[in-house]
């Protein structure tokens, strides 16, 4: 690949819960068919170990059974025991087979994931339970799946509380521009989302005055960059209007340079959130980034 940064894969738990009508879970792990060819598959904790450790990545998680939400307790509950048992299974294999020792080290590093839906003692169950197990890293799953974000911060909130503050701490599938900073004020280290690929894959940009529909017709004639704060290389050389005329037209190279500012504007988010973090007016940054967020696409 040529990446130069940290590469980070994911164990399947969140596209077993995609893919529900293909799938079977129990302890054992999950049987499911491809959508493919039909064939049938059975991915255990270990297996999932097992790939990741083959493909090398920097992090690697464990496989966990992310659900619905809302959910009945008794399923939350269930899902917790769960993903604590494939965790257990997961970093047994994962220390056996790296030759690590428990503890941070150069190398792949093995992170847990704690669930309980919307449950605010479940969640902070999974989460103890998880700690005995010395994860060098731990990530929230089973958010932003549909509750409102208040709900996603309130048991974001109940997890970081528990969590060491000397380990990395993973917010999975969020967030919108505007929410960065609140995941980040909860004691979030890293986040990931598809929302800046997939609304530039739908002519939906991300700019520091808000979202822009680039395929209205006000900007046929446009002759501003997308983002003129903007120091991403789409902004330096391209249009407004010839974005336009790009989805327009069909054309993929619209996708791609409208992906390349997403992309780049959510980290350039973080870099002004250590920024703010830095000068001690992160919540006025936050401010100012839900304002603008507030009034709508343009």
């Amino acid at each position: 690949m040529s990446w130069p940064r940290a590469i980070l894969t994911d164990s399947g738990g969140f596209q077993v819960f995609s893919l529900s009508e293909l799938r079977k879970i129990t302890d054992d792990g999950v049987r499911f068919r491809s959508h493919l060819d039909g064939s049938e598959h059975l991915l255990t904790p270990e297996k999932a170990v097992e790939i990741q450790m083959a493909l090398g990545s920097d992090i690697a998680m464990v496989l966990d059974e992310c659900i619905e939400t809302p959910a009945p307790r008794d399923v939350a509950e269930s899902a917790v025991k769960r993903t604590t048992l494939w965790a257990r299974r997961a970093r047994s294999y994962f220390l056996k087979n790296s030759g690590q020792n428990g503890d941070a080290a150069p190398g792949q590093w093995q992170f847990g994931i704690v669930q309980g839906a919307t449950f605010a003692d479940l969640r902070r169950e999974s989460a103890r339970q998880l700690l005995e197990m010395n994860f060098p890293g731990y990530a929230v799953g089973g958010l932003a799946v549909g509750e409102p974000h208040a709900l996603t911060c309130e048991m974001t909130s109940e997890v970081t509380a528990l969590l060491p503050k000397d380990r990395p701490r993973y917010l999975m599938g969020v967030g919108r521009p505007e929410q960065l900073a609140d995941y980040v004020s909860l004691g979030i280290d890293m986040m990931d989302c598809v929302l800046p690929t997939r609304a530039a894959r739908h002519a939906c940009i991300y700019t520091s005055e808000g979202r822009v529909l680039i395929k209205n017709a006000r900007y046929a004639q446009d002759q501003r960059p997308l983002d003129p704060a903007c120091s991403c290389a789409v902004c330096k050389r391209y249009t407004r209007a010839y974005l336009r005329h790009l989805f327009a037209a069909g054309e993929i190279t619209a996708a791609i340079l409208a992906t390349h500012h997403n992309v780049h504007f959510y980290l350039d988010i973080m870099r002004q959130i250590r920024e703010a973090i830095g000068f001690g007016n992160l919540a006025k940054f936050s401010s100012a980034m839900h304002a603008r967020y507030a009034a709508g696409p343009a």
